[in-house]
Parts: C-alpha cells; sequence; structure tokens
C-alpha cells in the first residue's frame, strides 16, 4: 500500500494517516509533527532513550515496473526504497510493543521530507531527540543481498550542497570578442577550473569534490552571449571542511572568472551535513546483528558521495547509519536508487525489523 500511494516530501498526509492508525492498533500513541506529516512513537519508559528513524517520503519520478504494487500516482514513485524503510520501522514498533517489560524507551521516527532535505531538521526542531541516547536508522541497497547489513564507522555519506554561478557581461559578436566580455570562455574556464583548483586547496583526506549537472549560454554561433549559468553540488566528507566550503568556492570562482571582466553572481544552498557514523554505535549494531542474524549476516560498506539528512540527528546524538541488502532472487535485475525501477525483494523487509528491534534492545541494555 504504501509504495503503491507515493506521496513526495512534507504532503506525506496519507502515510501519516496509516501509520498512527497501524500504531495505534498495536496499542500505542502516536503523534504527528508539527507541519502535519510524520510520526513519533515511544515504546516502552524508563531513563534511557534510543531512536529509530524511517524516512516515508517518494520521489518525483515515473514508476516503470510493471508489477501489481506500482505507483498509483503520475510522476511519483519510491524509487529510493523509503517505503521499505517504513515497514521496516513500522514493523520494530508492532514487535517492540509486544515485549512485556523493554528495559528503557525505543522512539521510533518515521520522517518526513529526507529527499528535499527538510524533514530531519522539522524533527530536531520539535524536540524529538530530547534525551535520546543514540539513534539508528537503515537504508536500502540494492547492491547487498537480501540478509546481509553493510556498516562501517566514520563516513558513511557526504555532506551536499547546491551551487548556481550566475555569469554576466554585455554580449557581442563572435567576430569581436575582444570588445566585450567573452561568456562563454569565462564559463568554460570556471566549469573546468575550479574543481581543478579546489582540489588542491582543501585537504584531499576531506573527500571534496565539486561537480556541475548543468552549464547554459548562449543560442545563435555567432552570438556572444550576455548571460550564462553554472549550476552543481559541492560534496564533502569531512565535517570541518564543509564549514569552510562556502568560502572557498566562492572566492575560487570570483578570482577564475575576475580576468575575463564577467560579472558573477553565487547562490550557495548549505544542505545537509556528512553522515558520520559514531564508533561505539556500530560496534553495538554489528553485535546486534550478529546475535540476531549470524556473523555472516555482519559486512562492510563503501562511503557514499549521496547526502543524508539523518546527518542533522548527528549534530545531536550519536548515530548509527546500516545499509541493508534488498537484492534478492525475486528480481529480474539488479537495480539502483533514484530509478524508475528501481525494487526490492520482499524478504528484506523481515530483515530490517529484526535489525531494528535487536540494535534497540541492544543499545538500551549495554553499558553506558
Amino acid at each position: 500500500m504504501v509504495h503503491a500511494r507515493p506521496e513526495l516530501g512534507l504532503k506525506e498526509y496519507q502515510t501519516t494517516d496509516l501509520l498512527v492508525r497501524q500504531l495505534r492498533m498495536s496499542g500505542l500513541e502516536p503523534r504527528v509533527l508539527p507541519r502535519g506529516t510524520g510520526v513519533v512513537v515511544d515504546i516502552g519508559t524508563g531513563s534511557r532513550t534510543i531512536a529509530l528513524r524511517a524516512d516515508i517520503d517518494a520521489l518525483p519520478l515515473p514508476d516503470l515496473k510493471d508489477v501489481p504494487y506500482r505507483s498509483t500516482v503520475d510522476g511519483v514513485c519510491h524509487a529510493c526504497g523509503h517505503d521499505a524503510h517504513t515497514v521496516m520501522a513500522l514493523g520494530a514498533a508492532m514487535a517492540l510493543a509486544k515485549v512485556p517489560q523493554l528495559p528503557g524507551r525505543v522512539r521510533v521516527i518515521f520522517q518526513p521530507g529526507e529527499e528535499i532535505m527538510a524533514g530531519a531538521r522539522e524533527v530536531v526542531a520539535a524536540g524529538v531527540l530530547e534525551g535520546v541516547e543514540r539513534a539508528f536508522a537503515l537504508h536500502c541497497d540494492p547492491r547487498l543481498p537480501v540478509g546481509q547489513v553493510g556498516i562501517r564507522p566514520g563516513p558513511i555519506t557526504a555532506a551536499c550542497d547546491l551551487v548556481e554561478v550566475r555569469v554576466s557581461g554585455p554580449g557581442g559578436h563572435t567576430a569581436r570578442p575582444q570588445l566585450t566580455v567573452d561568456l562563454v570562455d569565462a564559463i568554460s574556464r570556471i566549469a573546468t577550473d575550479a574543481p581543478a583548483i579546489l582540489a588542491r586547496q582543501i585537504d584531499i583526506r576531506a573527500g571534496f569534490s565539486l561537480v556541475w549537472g548543468s552549464v547554459q549560454a548562449g543560442g545563435p554561433p555567432n552570438a556572444i552571449p550576455s548571460v550564462g549559468v553554472l549550476r552543481g553540488t559541492v560534496r564533502v566528507l569531512d565535517h570541518a571542511a564543509w564549514a569552510d566550503a562556502e568560502k572557498y568556492v566562492r572566492a575560487v570562482v570570483r578570482d577564475i572568472a575576475h580576468p575575463s571582466g564577467a560579472r558573477v553572481e553565487i547562490d550557495y544552498e548549505r544542505g545537509v551535513p556528512p553522515v558520520v557514523n559514531d564508533e561505539a554505535s556500530v560496534t553495538l549494531m554489528r553485535q546486534a546483528v550478529a546475535a540476531e542474524l549470524g556473523l555472516h549476516a555482519v559486512t562492510g560498506t563503501s562511503t557514499s558521495m549521496g547526502g543524508e539528512d539523518f546527518a542533522w540527528y548527528g549534530e545531536h546524538v550519536p548515530l548509527a547509519l546500516a545499509r541493508i541488502g534488498v537484492h534478492g532472487s525475486a528480481l529480474p535485475k539488479m537495480g539502483d536508487l533514484h530509478q524508475g525501477d528501481f525494487d526490492i525483494d520482499e524478504k528484506a523487509l523481515a530483515y530490517g525489523v529484526r535489525v531494528f528491534v535487536s540494535t534497540a534492545l541492544a543499545a538500551l541494555t549495554a553499558s553506558r
């Protein structure tokens, strides 16, 4: 049902209503976040609180799968597995509700708006993380087989910012570039030189990258344009380097453009910090998974340069984000995230529930 009725970030009203109904049927008392989407529910009581987080929003992509449960909403689908995360966390909440006496409180957070990098900050602003000792999350990984969980300490996803550079000049004829600002030349230099220069100015260990996704300028082949725009993303694994990234990008772009005489306007939008897994939280999760699923289920995973707004939780509490395998024999091919044909082997859902439950119980009983 969740997969067939996807909803975009901060518009997850049907998903929120469904979660509230299901949680109440388990005897729980969920509460909706202030903006009207997203749900938080506490299970158990005590002086210790552990958080489990699942994102619930979908992507503005058409569902290309020919399956009975394909999206019924034109141009919207769950192409990043958030529906699976939702079901895993819901199953965990329902299972924990049946435990006679929990050794503490488990706070399950069904977070809206991850894809638009807005939901995590709403969770924080609503005070949901107050009193939380640690937070844990899972993300689907189509490269891992069902039954495996990939985890690593340190950076597991990158900080991600958006950059738009608008370059302008008087325009002119391509026969006389010396009489005007050769805007295409200026844009070309920014596009190629800025990433290279920044790679030398920022510590290589920070994992910094500037990649342009759009470069637009001009029309007729014999006319020098008056306006050009570059759009791209800055990604970085180191928190300190992320704090300085905007300063470096602005300075380098302006220095490159200056000799051309072009006017430069830079719009730099801070996105999310890197998710940096806490070593103690990773150890707890590894031990819990090994005890629940067996040692063979625990594997390593690589650092991704993708962004994930679970990172904002890490500004307030220690956390661990793990990748759960969703590729199995039930799928005709191995798909990829953010693609309209992305799908999972539904056997992965039960594994996700078990990982969430075992991790929560292990964290609540671990020594401080």
